[in-house]
């Protein structure tokens, strides 16, 4: 496994460099699905990924939101699951809120490893199972307590403001391009809580849970349960990520106060 952290951590970085380079540049657009932005930055980012990793460990099997569906992946003992930029939107904007996703997830379909990197703010988060998590090498925690403050939440603000009668503060935390550097935003402790809404995948959220854990936080589903990755369908419901005791109170309340 340490061989295996070096060759996601040295690929991710060359990743977030790649994908730097080409970031306020003229760059060819299009939409996949029915709202979702791609350029040929996502696409040439997630070649070098792909070579990079594949072509190290043929072994692993491959799932990226910019590559079409294997589902040889299923049989595999370890998989790398890929974001090559997180935050398109962001990204295309001009914004600093996008990074680089990385997971490897076992067959247990847990991560045990993860790294995500913000290239433009240079902040890269790397987490291995049972072994910490860091930010540019520094260990890093979530913050503590259970207190409810709106205002170090982020996430849909439908969602977040759900939890008023509980809570203090308002929902104006800015709003965060990339789901995955939202959620590290609580590992770091630069925010309480984070919240996803219906429709996430494997890709937005592998690494990022992983390195939320490693830094003593907790991410789940908002009624508790824990996620599993790489199976047939990798689409999520409603999440969130907090300190352990921050968690709680939260799941609580909308076991309570059920959205649906």
């Amino acid at each position: 496994m340490t061989s295996d952290a070096a060759l996601l951590a040295d690929t991710v970085r060359e990743a977030g460099a790649l994908a730097l380079s080409l970031f306020r540049t003229d760059l060819k657009t299009w939409t996949k699905g029915a709202s979702s932005p791609v350029s040929e930055a996502d696409i040439t980012v997630n070649d070098l990924i792909e070579a990079r990793l594949v072509g190290a460990r043929p072994d692993y099997g491959w799932l990226s939101e910019e590559s079409a569906e294997n589902t040889a992946r299923l049989e595999r003992p370890f998989t790398w699951v890929v974001d090559p930029i997180d935050g398109t939107r962001a990204y295309l904007n001009h914004q600093h809120d996008w990074s680089v996703s990385v997971a490897l997830v076992q067959d247990d379909g847990r991560p045990v490893l993860g790294a995500v990197f913000a290239p433009a703010d240079q902040q890269f988060y790397f987490a291995t199972r049972n072994g910490g998590a860091t930010l540019n090498d520094a260990v890093t925690g979530v913050a503590a307590g259970s207190a409810l403050d709106l205002a170090r939440m982020a996430g849909p603000k439908p969602l977040v403001e759900r939890l008023e009668s509980a809570a203090t503060g308002t929902a104006s935390h800015p709003r965060i391009g990339s789901l995955a550097l939202r959620l590290c935003r609580v590992a770091d402790g630069g925010i309480d809580a984070a919240f996803a809404g219906g429709r996430s995948r494997d890709w937005d959220l592998a690494a990022a849970d992983l390195i939320v854990h490693e830094a003593g936080g907790k991410m789940t589903a908002l009624t508790g349960e824990p996620l599993v990755y790489n199976r047939a369908d990798v689409t999520h419901g409603l999440l969130v990520a907090a300190g352990h005791a921050r968690h709680q109170r939260i799941v609580d309340h909308f076991r309570s106060h059920p959205v649906f």
